[in-house]
C-alpha cells in the first residue's frame, strides 16, 4: 500500500474506534477499494471481527470487488449475491448463512429485490460503493438501505459532493440520522446573510465535514502517476449528415423558432446529437438490404473519418484505446467498423452479463494481450473498472453530466498507469455538440467551487432557453452549404488544431471561474448563459431556413403534406356530399307500472326534436308544430 492509502486505512480505523460512520471520497483511481478491503482485513486479523459485512455496488463492479478481496485479503470469505432466481435461491440456502461467509457483495438492484433475505442479518459494516446513488433520500434504493440493521456505515464515492446542500444533507443523514435529522436546520447552518460571509460558510462547512469525510486528489498524493491530457478534436459533417441535420431542424421549425416545451426541445437535441455521431443511427439511412460493411460506413460520418485517421497512428506507437459512447447502437456501428479494419477489440455495455464483462476485462488486461480497442458505453463501462493497461481514451460523444465523462477517463488514469494518458474528445464543429461540451466545462468549473469556494447554490438541469440556444447554434453554417465539411487534413494537424482549441476553452473557463467567484450565490443559474450567443446578433431562425423550407399555415400543415388526403380529394367523383341531416331520437316505450312522469318526458322529447329541426331545416318547423299539436302518436307528418 502507498503512504496515502495507509493514511486512509488509519483514518478508517479511527472512525471505527470512535464509533463514527464516514465517507471515503478520494478522487477516482486512488485505491478506495483497496483501502476498504484493508479495513475489513484489519478487523478480521487484529480485532477478531469476521463480520458479516455487506458491500453494495454497481453491478459492473462486483467482479472487481470479488477479485480484489481474493487478491488482497483471501482470508475473507466473500459471497457474490447475484444471478437469476434459481441461482439466488441456491446462494441463500447454501452460502448466505450465519457463519458461512464474512462479506456479502451485491448490487443495488439485488439489495432492493432481496431485502427480505438481507434483513435477516445484523451487519457489522454496510459499505456503499458509488454512494452518490443515494443522494436522493426519497429514492427506493436510499429507503431500502436504511432498512438494514448495521453497526457501521461507510460510503465510497469518487464523485465530489457537488450540486447542492440538500444532497450533502442526504448523505450525512444516512450516516448520522440522529445528528442530521432536519434538512431545514442544516440549510440554516449554511445560510449566507449580511453577518455570514462566504468565507465563514466555507469554514463552517469544513468543520462539519472534517470528521466524516476524507478526500485526496491525485495531484496531491500520487506524484508518480503520469499526467492526463485532454484534447478536443473538432471535425466537420458529411453531406449525408448535413442533409439529416437540416431535415431535423426543418421538421420542428415551430418549436425551435418559437421555443416549445423543454421535453420537445430535449428530444430535438437528442436527435441532432445522433446525427452528429452517425446518420446510420436513423432508420433507413444505411443503404440496403443487403447491408454490407464498406467505406461508406466511414465516409458518411465526420467522426468516423477522424477515428479512421487516428487509430493507425495510435496502433503504430503501441498504444491501447478505450472508446466511450452513450449510445449502444453506435457501439454496434463501431463494432462493424473494427471488424472491417481488422482491429481486435472487447466490448461492454448495459446488456453485457457479469461473467462476460469480467472475461472481457481480463482478456484486455492480461500481459501480452492482442486486444487493441475496448468499446464501452459511458454509463455502464465508466464505473469501477480498472483498465490501466490502456493509455488512450476516446470520448466519441460527451455526456450532459461531465462527472460521468471524468469517471470514464479514470478507467485508464489510475494507479498502475505507466504512460501519459491522452483523452481525445470528439466534437462535430458548428453543431449542438460544441455547446454541450462548453456547458460541461462550465459545470466542472462550478463543481470545483462547491466545496472549495463555498458555492452551494443548486446547479439546475439544462433549461428551455439553454436548449433553444444549443439547438439553434450552427444552423447558419448547416444551411449555407450542402457540401461535406470534412477536411483532408493530416491527423497530426488535426491534433495540433485541437490542442489550440482546447487551450482557448481552458482560458475561457479560467475567466469564467474568476467571474463566477464574484457572483452572488443566487446567481449560479445565470452562469450557464452563453455570452457568445446574444439574440440581437443572431439572424432570425425562420428567415435563415426560408430558402430550404416552405412553411404552410400551422393548421394546414397536415393536410398539405398528407398524400392520402390529396388523392382522396383529387379522385373524388360528382358533387360534394351534402351535410347529413340530424337524426331524430325515438321516444322510448313507457309502461304504467314504471311510474314515470310521461307528460314531462313528452315535453322534453318535444323540445329536443324542435331544436334539432330548427338548426337543420327551419322551414319544417311549422309542420312539426302541427304534428305535436295533434299529439305524439299522430301520423300527420309522414
Amino acid at each position: 500500500m502507498r503512504d496515502y492509502q495507509l493514511a486512509g486505512l488509519n483514518w478508517l480505523i479511527r472512525l471505527y474506534e470512535n464509533g463514527i460512520n464516514g465517507i471515503l471520497a478520494d478522487e477516482m483511481g486512488l485505491g478506495k477499494t483497496l483501502q476498504t478491503i484493508s479495513l475489513l482485513g484489519y478487523l478480521h486479523e487484529f480485532r477478531g471481527i469476521t463480520g458479516p459485512h455487506m458491500v453494495v455496488a454497481p453491478k459492473s463492479t462486483l467482479g472487481n470487488w470479488m477479485k480484489e478481496i481474493q487478491r488482497f485479503c483471501p482470508v475473507l470469505r466473500a459471497v457474490k449475491f447475484l444471478g437469476n432466481p434459481e441461482e439466488r435461491n441456491h446462494i441463500r440456502e447454501n452460502l448466505l448463512a450465519p457463519g458461512k461467509f464474512d462479506v456479502c457483495v451485491t448490487s443495488f438492484e439485488m439489495a432492493i429485490k432481496e431485502k427480505t433475505a438481507l434483513r435477516r442479518f445484523s451487519w457489522r459494516y454496510i459499505i456503499i460503493d458509488e454512494a452518490h446513488r443515494i443522494k436522493n433520500e426519497n429514492s427506493l434504493l436510499s429507503k431500502t438501505m436504511r432498512l438494514f440493521s448495521t453497526n457501521y456505515r461507510l460510503l465510497i464515492t469518487g464523485t465530489p459532493l457537488q450540486n447542492n446542500l440538500h444532497e450533502l444533507w442526504s448523505l450525512l443523514n444516512f450516516l448520522l440520522p440522529e445528528i442530521f435529522s432536519s434538512a431545514e436546520t442544516f440549510d440554516e447552518w449554511f445560510q449566507i446573510s449580511g453577518e455570514n460571509d462566504q468565507h465563514e460558510v466555507v469554514q463552517q462547512l469544513h468543520k462539519v465535514l472534517r470528521p466524516f469525510l476524507l478526500r485526496r486528489l491525485k495531484s496531491d498524493v500520487e506524484k508518480g502517476l503520469p499526467p492526463k491530457k485532454e484534447t478536443i478534436l473538432k471535425v466537420g459533417m458529411s453531406e449525408m449528415q448535413k442533409q439529416y441535420y437540416r431535415a431535423l431542424l426543418q421538421k420542428d421549425l415551430e418549436v425551435i423558432n418559437a421555443g416549445g416545451e423543454r421535453k420537445r426541445l430535449l428530444n430535438i437535441a437528442m436527435q441532432l446529437r445522433k446525427c452528429c455521431n452517425h446518420p446510420y443511427l436513423f432508420q433507413g439511412a444505411e443503404p440496403g438490404p443487403p447491408y454490407t460493411t464498406g467505406d461508406h460506413l466511414i465516409e458518411n460520418a465526420g467522426k468516423m473519418v477522424l477515428l479512421d485517421k487516428l487509430l493507425p497512428k495510435l496502433k503504430a506507437r503501441d498504444s491501447r484505446v478505450l472508446i466511450f459512447s452513450q449510445m449502444t447502437r453506435l457501439l454496434d456501428i463501431l463494432e462493424d467498423y473494427l471488424m472491417y479494419r481488422g482491429y481486435q477489440y472487447c466490448r461492454i455495455d448495459g446488456n453485457t452479463g457479469g461473467d462476460d464483462r469480467d472475461a472481457s476485462i481480463e482478456a484486455f488486461n492480461k500481459p501480452g494481450s492482442e486486444k487493441f480497442i475496448f468499446l464501452l458505453s459511458t454509463r455502464a463501462g465508466g464505473l469501477g473498472i480498472n483498465l490501466a493497461t490502456a493509455d488512450i481514451v476516446v470520448l466519441y460523444d460527451s455526456d450532459w453530466n461531465p462527472q460521468v465523462d471524468l469517471q470514464a477517463q479514470d478507467r485508464a488514469h489510475r494507479i498502475g498507469q505507466k504512460k501519459e494518458v491522452q483523452v481525445f474528445r470528439f466534437c462535430t464543429e458548428y453543431t449542438i455538440e460544441e455547446k454541450v461540451i462548453e456547458r460541461a466545462y462550465k459545470k466542472l468549473a462550478l463543481d470545483a467551487l462547491v466545496i472549495q469556494q463555498g458555492r452551494l447554490a443548486e446547479q439546475k438541469a439544462v433549461n428551455k432557453d439553454e436548449l433553444l440556444q444549443m439547438v439553434r447554434f450552427g444552423a447558419e453554417m448547416v444551411f449555407s452549404s450542402k457540401d461535406s465539411t470534412i477536411t483532408d487534413e493530416d491527423i497530426d494537424r488535426i491534433i495540433a488544431r485541437g490542442e489550440e482549441a482546447t487551450a482557448q476553452l481552458d482560458a475561457k473557463m479560467k475567466k469564467f471561474t474568476e467571474d463566477a467567484i464574484k457572483f452572488k450565490m443566487d446567481d449560479t443559474a445565470e452562469l450557464y448563459d452563453f455570452d457568445d450567443d446574444k439574440e440581437e446578433d443572431k439572424p432570425d431562425f425562420k428567415k435563415l431556413v426560408s430558402d430550404n423550407w416552405i412553411e404552410p399555415p400551422r393548421r394546414e400543415r397536415k393536410r398539405n403534406y398528407s398524400e392520402s388526403e390529396y388523392f382522396k380529394q383529387a379522385l373524388r367523383q360528382g358533387a360534394p356530399a351534402k351535410p347529413r341531416e340530424p337524426r331524430i331520437p325515438r321516444m322510448p316505450n313507457l309502461h304504467d307500472f314504471q311510474f314515470f312522469n310521461t307528460q314531462r318526458l313528452n315535453e322534453l322529447y318535444e323540445k329536443e326534436v324542435k331544436y334539432l329541426v330548427v338548426i337543420s331545416q327551419p322551414e319544417l318547423y311549422f309542420l312539426f308544430h302541427l304534428h305535436w299539436s295533434a299529439g305524439p302518436d299522430s301520423r300527420l307528418v309522414s
